[in-house]
């Protein structure tokens, strides 16, 4: 009976000690803030009269007072300078079997909604789907009953230069595309680029992450990735309009230490 006992416990002490990796691997948590410290850009100005359905798009709230330009708030800052939609990520890490899942998923699903990209910034997945959706239909015009066109172009962006991926218009409400974007450009610092060609003050970007440790700024410039793993990490921030580049030697980074089930801080300070 003794033997027995013994040999119940020590399966249950091994048990435990199996199990115990396995909470330890959770990771910690990195949180932060990203401010913005110089001079608050004016918002992009765009006539809704030079575009396509323009009492449709003039239903979004982003507009001018007398309600006839579209404004487009690429830098949104609180009180506390915190930046709004900038987008962190790990970038010491390349999780290939993570980055090969997204053959057959999009890493990021964004509606057109009110003549308005949401959200404004997010991911991409080189060789993975991105994915994109028209919400928007006017039924109080005969020609847009069915949909308003929107037609999404996405660029590969480096700097200056850029490298079309999709160009499809999306004629109905529920139509949709997922495709493959290549972003042969992003292991030197590209983002991908979308821009509507009907109406240009529909436009977002994505940055292509190599890892699912990424987060994006609420309002007050916060952010929190969970669930990293334990070690040290390099984080870099990117913004459409003050960084344009996430990697490369224009890169903003900081190094971080991530304990098992503690939690590392990383600021940023854009000027």
């Amino acid at each position: 009976m003794m033997k027995r006992q013994s040999l119940t416990l020590s399966l249950l002490m091994g048990g435990l000690l199996l199990a115990a990796p396995l909470v330890a691997q959770a990771g910690g948590t990195i949180k932060g803030k990203v401010t913005f410290t110089g001079k608050v850009p004016p918002p992009k100005e765009f006539a809704f009269s030079k575009f396509p359905n323009v009492d449709f798009c003039k239903k979004n709230t982003s507009k001018s007072e007398d309600g006839e330009t579209r404004l487009l708030k690429e830098v949104q800052v609180d009180g506390s300078k915190g930046l709004k939609d900038a987008v962190l990520a790990i970038t010491s890490i390349k999780d290939k079997a993570w980055m090969k899942g997204f053959a057959k998923a999009p890493a990021q699903k964004v509606m057109a909604d009110l003549c308005e990209f949401a959200p404004f910034t997010g991911v991409a997945v080189s060789k993975g789907l991105f994915y994109v959706e028209n919400n928007d239909a006017d039924l109080d015009d005969p020609k847009s009953k069915e949909g308003v066109l929107h037609n999404p172009h996405s660029f590969d962006q480096l700097g200056a230069k850029s490298s079309t991926e999709f160009n499809i218009g999306l004629a109905k409400k529920g139509s949709k595309l997922s495709k493959k974007v290549k972003l042969k450009f992003a292991k030197k610092g590209s983002v991908l680029r979308l821009q509507c060609d009907q109406h240009e003050f529909m436009q977002g970007w994505y940055l292509p992450v190599t890892n699912p440790h990424y987060a994006t700024t609420a309002a007050d410039g916060t952010f929190e990735i969970k669930d990293v793993p334990a070690g040290k990490h390099t984080v870099a921030v990117f913004h459409p309009s003050v960084a344009k580049q996430a990697r490369g030697k224009k890169a903003m980074t900081v190094e971080v230490e991530v304990a098992d089930g503690g939690t590392a801080e990383a600021n940023f300070e854009i000027k």
